[in-house]
């Protein structure tokens, strides 16, 4: 904040729920002028504005679901020095406002979500690199880029793409000690999907899925199996997006199945879990999108449930790319690399960090593999045994097929094609499907068998696959176990020695949010409520003492809310 209230551009780099909004908005308040915000979605401009207008701050955006009047009103704002930010696509800046802002005095300009700058970021947007426009036509005005998820060369090509070689660069730690990290097989996803919803009852989450047709099945079982859920992507029509935006907004405790569009910039604090029934492409979209969960600094969990089909499409889908090579070798790696944090023993959150080049001292303590490390297997002669099956069927089958044969199940299909007849039918029936699945699992991994993507069906790929058969190279798996769950977690919930008052603050904060048509967290977070009710402050001058009640809102809601907690005595 310092740096760049003196003047001076920079690279911020923090995670989710860490702050990052406050290294500009406090600047922009140091700075005479106003601030330009450059943000890519509506729903991120249309929170951080509501936010700020709470804390009474001159705030606007200018989106393409503004009414013309509203639209009038901000320009009108803008031109006589009204606003302390205004919150902007990089579309509508780059797109005739640029030219009104000539004549102005400009504070800073802050580009959020900065990632999108760079064609090696996960969202990659290329009309964010005509905002390098903004270091010759507005010189000495300060530059903040801000992102949660940027590797190592993420970072370099931001700065080069926005012309900001001077930019001091600042990084924060990416660790989220409440947050639990969890991944498994996905052997069962439905069970483990409702076991996830049924420690988390009556909270709010989110589950990503893969396509647009699947959100909506997903969707629709977990109504079925009595869960409030709705699905949220960019192929509903308009007014259903709306309405599942408002209920999140809003507080409900809704599940939310959704594309991986789905929560980029709507701050809800109180996410409880984050769950994945498809794996994500790198590790910056993965901590992208867990990190929308618990953001209030209470405990949240989040599960990956990822199959042999998830890598072998991503594979496919490289393969196919027409983008130059460089860009795909870089897709490639950090592809394999989020296969490897699926697939790793140790720590999560070390392999997680590691992607940011980030260690920890010693192991977090909080994801599966640490509350419950997992042994791993020998499994040479079995890596032998499968690809012998794979082989032996004609390589044109899928893995449970290929299973059943191992395992010595006459399945339908298993007799259809006279597979119980090989000699090797039936030879690991003393092992589980489970078990049988790692291994198909670990050699598609390490690239032994490939998979079609149409069928799913496996196949040898031979020079990968000679050394396994030849017994010239061993196989290690982890031997399969049940979902770990997130019990016990080592960062404390926030004491509340009266839950009944707790509840009652709630409701009023309801009641204050619907009136304004307000998200009831830009009110108070539950942190601020569960302080309240312990420590029942009796006058204005004790409510000011509690974090998160400013000057502000000290204003506008602490009559109301004293006369809530003197009703409740």
């Amino acid at each position: 904040m310092h740096h760049v209230v003196g003047g001076g551009d920079a690279l911020v780099l923090m995670p989710t729920g860490g702050g990052k909004s406050l290294c500009y908005q406090v600047p922009a308040l140091c700075r005479p002028g106003t601030a330009i915000v450059v943000s890519p979605l509506i729903a991120l401009m249309d929170d951080q504005v509501a936010a700020l207008r709470e804390l009474g701050i001159a705030a606007r955006a200018l989106h393409s679901e503004r009414d013309p009047g509203e639209a009038r009103e901000t320009a009108s704002a803008l031109a006589e020095g009204r606003l302390d930010l205004l919150y902007v696509s990089p579309e509508r800046l780059l797109g005739g406002l640029i030219e009104r802002l000539d004549p102005r005095k400009i504070a800073l300009f802050a580009i959020d979500e900065a990632h999108c700058v760079s064609q090696w970021g996960h969202d990659f947007r290329p009309e964010y690199r005509a905002l390098a426009a903004l270091a010759t036509r507005f010189p000495g005005v300060p530059r903040i880029a801000l992102t949660a998820t940027a590797d190592r060369r993420t970072r370099a090509d931001i700065l080069a793409s926005l012309a900001m070689p001077e930019a001091r660069v600042f990084v924060a730690s990416f660790h989220r000690p409440n947050l639990f990290l969890a991944a498994s097989p996905k052997l069962r996803p439905r069970a483990d999907l409702a076991a996830l919803l049924a420690r988390h009852r009556g909270a709010s989450g989110i589950v990503y899925c893969g396509s647009r047709a699947r959100t909506e099945q997903i969707a629709a079982r977990l109504r079925a199996d009595g869960a409030d859920a709705i699905a949220f992507h960019a192929g509903l029509a308009r007014e259903d997006k709306h309405l599942a935006l408002r209920r999140f907004r809003a507080g409900d405790a809704v599940v939310v199945v959704a594309t991986i569009a789905f929560g980029m910039g709507i701050d809800r604090p109180d996410v409880r879990f984050v769950a994945h029934l498809d794996m994500p492409d790198s590790p910056e979209s993965y901590y992208q999108q867990i990190g929308r969960a618990g953001r209030d600094g209470e405990n949240a969990e989040a599960l990956l449930l990822y199959g042999i089909e998830d890598i072998a499409r991503a594979r496919h889908f490289l393969a196919r790319s027409q983008a130059p090579e460089s860009q795909i070798s870089t897709w490639r790696a950090r592809l394999e690399t989020m296969i490897g944090l699926a697939e790793t023993g140790g720590c999560r959150t070390e392999a997680l960090l590691a992607c940011f080049d980030e260690r920890l001292e010693a192991p977090c303590g909080h994801c599966d593999n640490c509350l419950a490390p997992r042994p791993t297997l020998e499994a040479g002669v079995a890596a032998q045994q499968f690809l012998s099956a794979v082989y032996r069927t004609g390589q044109r089958f899928g893995l449970r097929h290929v299973v059943s044969v191992l395992r010595g199940e006459a399945s339908e299909a298993v007799r259809r094609h006279e597979h119980d007849r090989l000699a090797l039918f039936g030879i690991g029936a003393d092992q589980t499907a489970a078990f049988w699945h790692s291994v198909g699992r670990a050699l598609l991994v390490e690239g032994a068998l490939t998979m079609a993507e149409t069928y799913a069906t496996l196949a040898l790929d031979a020079d990968a696959a000679r050394p396994f058969l030849r017994g010239e190279r061993s196989l290690r798996i982890f031997v399969p176990r049940a979902a770990v769950r997130a019990e016990r977690l080592p960062v404390p919930q926030p004491e509340c020695h009266n839950d009944t008052l707790f509840a009652r603050l709630r409701a009023w904060r309801k009641q204050m949010a619907d009136a304004q048509n307000l998200p009831p967290y830009l009110i108070f977070h539950d942190a601020t409520l569960h302080e309240i009710a312990s420590q029942r402050p009796e006058s204005l001058t004790a409510l000011a003492q509690i974090r998160g009640v400013g000057a502000a809102k000290l204003q506008r809601y602490g009559a109301e809310l004293l006369l809530t907690l003197s009703a409740a005595e």
